[in-house]
């Protein structure tokens, strides 16, 4: 990848849309507040990497109780559900 690119705060009003369209495709922009970089946007990982079904094993404790009646009925309960 390229150098990052750098906007003063008027430019980066001006421009949204274009460092929006940058950063999507993987770049990364500098804001500055005369001439002090002060933010930096960067894309967002909205993928969730799993290696597929059961890729949480072991990852995760269940207590032995935790779908029996009464758990159920207080999660109910919390919500203002009649069991």
């Amino acid at each position: 990848m390229g150098a990052v690119e750098q906007y003063n705060i008027h430019e980066a009003k001006t421009q949204l849309s274009r460092i929006i369209e940058q950063v999507e495709r993987g770049g990364e922009v500098v804001i500055s507040r005369a001439g002090k970089p002060v933010a930096k946007v960067v894309p967002l990982n909205t993928s969730v990497q799993r290696t597929g079904r059961g890729s949480l094993k072991g990852k995760l404790v269940l207590a032995d109780d935790w779908d029996s009646a009464e758990t159920n009925a207080a999660i109910a309960a919390d919500f203002g559900m009649d069991s």
